[in-house]
């Protein structure tokens, strides 16, 4: 690991000096790459020069406790050694870390896909609760949300909702939140007072750039229909809702949300080309060993990873086993501990690996 990084500490060098050149910034797009390199490389070199400098406190101390007589120096020296000692293993086990390989999805914007599951009105209702949450969390993260579809129930739930999000490390954060997500409370609806259990699905995709997926326009089928809207509100007298087919995988998407046709194309071009890209990236990570398939990640669709429960004012993430009794701060998008521990949990999954 010490050559790696000294290696790594040689290369930060030599992009510092090619960052310090003014006629760099003649070929902006050459300058952002390695900006941003720099920027990838920089925590790593701040930790390991941490780690030098401890390193050489410890040798230094180790020196003064074998030279000399004085009893006090020696003893100074000593609890020097120790700190510097313990400094080193915490940045040891940090630059390891550091090191484990990312994903290199991670600083990717999102689309969001939330969909009603098992509960019909209810699991509608929480889909819209979900929205309302990462909306929040994005707004503490100074992300930018867009909704780009939707399917709206009279009683102001949601069938489906997608949405983008846009920012710095967004799905580094929120590849977490895919698959089944529980609720367990007592409907409005609910007369007797007794306890639903529901359940919404949550997908979030990276966004595909258009040179990562290349979509042939002859494998497209393009229909145009009226959008409607729940309650007949929002109805469109002309045909500007999209529904885009890709063929050769049956993947489907629709957008009616805008009133311009064009701009519900280039919206539902922007998710299929995402669905195509998560689904190119899980038939990769099938051909993989099967201990890289069950971490942490992003998760299965299909699994259940959180519950929400109302009367307990409780949140458990199954994955993890973490339980937080503050269900209403989660729900306004304090999303940070739970994230934090599916982050903590993943790297020392990796770092098992790494080790085996």
């Amino acid at each position: 690991m010490f050559e790696k990084l000294l290696l790594l500490e040689e290369k930060y060098e030599e992009l510092s000096r090619k960052i310090e050149d003014p006629n760099l910034y003649s070929d902006p797009q050459n300058a952002a790459r390695l900006l941003k390199e720099q920027k990838e490389l920089t925590p790593i070199i701040e930790a390991f020069r941490a780690y030098k400098k401890a390193m050489q406190t410890m040798e230094d101390a180790e020196s003064l406790m074998s030279g000399g007589n004085d009893p006090e120096l020696k003893e100074l020296a000593r609890e020097e050694y120790e700190s510097a000692r313990q400094e080193m293993d915490e940045l040891t086990q940090e630059l390891k870390i550091l090191l484990l390989p990312s994903d290199p999805n991670d600083e990717k914007n999102v689309i969001v896909e939330i969909r009603g599951g098992a509960g019909g009105e209810e699991a509608a209702l929480f889909a819209g609760v979900l929205y309302r949450m990462y909306g929040m969390y994005a707004d503490q993260k100074r992300w930018t949300v867009e909704k780009l579809t939707s399917n709206e129930t009279e009683l102001g739930g949601f069938k489906e909702v997608s949405f983008m999000v846009e920012g710095t490390g967004v799905y580094s954060r929120l590849k977490f939140e895919s698959g089944v997500h529980r609720v367990q409370r007592v409907p409005d609806t609910e007369a007797s007072g007794r306890i639903h259990t529901s359940t919404v699905t949550v997908a979030v995709l990276p966004e595909a750039e258009e040179v990562e997926v290349e979509i042939n326009p002859a494998d497209l089928q393009i229909d145009t229909f009226r959008s409607s809207g729940a309650g007949g509100q929002h109805v469109n007298k002309t045909e500007s809702a999209i529904r885009i087919t890709h063929v050769p995988t049956g993947i489907v998407v629709e957008c009616q949300d805008e009133r311009s046709q064009h701009k519900n194309r280039e919206r539902a071009m922007k998710i299929l080309r995402s669905k195509l890209y998560e689904k190119m990236q899980a038939e990769q990570q099938s051909q993989i060993a099967a201990e890289r398939r069950t971490q942490v990640g992003t998760g299965d669709r299909s699994e259940r990873i959180r519950t929400y429960n109302y009367p307990q004012s409780r949140v458990t993430d199954h994955r993890i086993g973490l339980t937080l009794h503050r269900l209403e701060e989660v729900l306004d998008g304090d999303l940070d501990e739970l994230i934090d521990a599916l982050v903590t949990a993943a790297q020392a999954e990796k770092l098992q690996q790494a080790e085996a």
